[in-house]
């Protein structure tokens, strides 16, 4: 059995690969000052870079977990996510309102995709 970690600190490793699927950790935006809509933005190019950086894509994702800091942002995170995410290959999803490790954060993402 291998797993590959990749870019792996004390608390935890940005991916880790294990049987042809990559597992990210939660991702949120650049900018924490930014409105929901770039905040969405901004977090699902990180989600694209770290995916590509394993050989996977959008295109693979299998299941996202979102979590909003408040359920009053969720049409406007779904007019981001519904563009972003390839036709035909929209992932199982979730979803919930969470409190957030900062209080300027409006979203978090985590996904697990399949890899080459």
């Amino acid at each position: 059995m291998t797993i590959e970690r990749h870019e792996t600190a004390a608390r935890m490793s940005k991916i880790v690969i294990h049987n042809h699927t990559a597992y990210l950790c939660g991702q949120v935006a650049e900018d924490r000052s930014a409105n929901i809509s770039q905040q969405t933005r901004t977090m699902l190019d990180k989600v694209s870079d770290l995916l590509f950086s394993v050989g996977s894509s959008p295109e693979k994702i299998l299941s996202a977990t979102i979590y909003l800091k408040d359920m009053a942002l969720f049409s406007e995170m779904n007019a981001v996510w519904d563009s972003w995410v390839p036709e035909g290959h929209a992932p199982a999803r979730a979803c919930v309102e969470a409190a957030m490790a900062s209080p300027e954060l409006l979203v978090e993402i985590s996904v697990i995709a399949a890899t080459d």
